[in-house]
C-alpha cells in the first residue's frame, strides 16, 4: 500500500452529482445503498468467531481515530475490516478495472487509503497495534486471522 507522509496534500474528491458530470442507474444506486460501513457480514463473521474464542471487546470506538470495527483495548490492538473496492486492494492493478465516473472513483479510493495510514499513524502513536483485514481473508482464511489475532494477545499477556 501506498504511503503518505503527513506533509502530503489531501487529495480532492470531487462531488458525486450529476451537475458535475457523474450519473448513476436506478439499479446501481439501489445496490450501492445497501452497503454497510458497520457490521457488515464479514465483520460480523470474525467477531463471532473472536467470541466464541472468548476473546472480548469493544465495538466501533468513536474515542479511537478512524473508529475501529473492533477494539481491545486491555491489549492496546484495534482491527479494522476493510472491503477490497473501497480501500483500494490491489491497488495498483485494480485501478485501471474502474471503467464509469473513474474521475470521481479513482481520487474517492485513493483518498480512503490516505486516511487509512493517516488513522494507522495516529493510533499507533497512541500505543495501539492496528490490524487490517481484507474481507476476502475473513471469507476465505478466517482461522489465520483468528490465529493471527491470537497470537498478537498471547504475546501481549506475557508482557502485562
Amino acid at each position: 500500500m501506498q504511503t503518505y507522509d503527513d506533509d502530503s496534500e489531501k487529495i480532492h474528491v470531487p462531488r458525486f452529482e450529476e451537475k458535475s458530470g457523474f450519473y448513476t442507474s436506478r439499479k446501481r444506486s439501489r445496490i450501492m445503498s445497501k452497503i454497510r460501513a458497520k457490521n457488515s457480514k464479514p465483520e460480523l463473521i470474525l467477531r463471532k468467531a473472536l467470541w466464541a474464542r472468548n476473546v472480548r471487546f469493544r465495538l466501533h470506538d468513536k474515542s479511537l481515530p478512524g473508529t475501529p470495527d473492533i477494539v481491545i483495548k486491555k491489549y492496546k490492538l484495534a482491527i479494522f475490516v476493510d472491503g477490497e473496492f473501497w480501500h483500494g486492494f490491489d491497488w495498483k492493478n485494480n485501478r485501471n478495472r474502474i471503467k464509469t465516473n473513474r474521475l470521481f472513483w479513482i481520487p474517492k479510493i485513493e483518498r480512503n487509503m490516505q486516511k487509512d495510514e493517516s488513522v494507522n499513524r495516529a493510533l499507533r502513536d497512541k500505543g495501539y497495534t492496528v490490524f487490517r483485514f481484507w474481507t476476502r481473508d475473513i471469507a476465505k482464511k478466517l482461522p489465520i486471522v483468528l490465529n493471527q489475532i491470537t497470537l498478537f494477545i498471547e504475546a501481549r499477556k506475557l508482557w502485562i
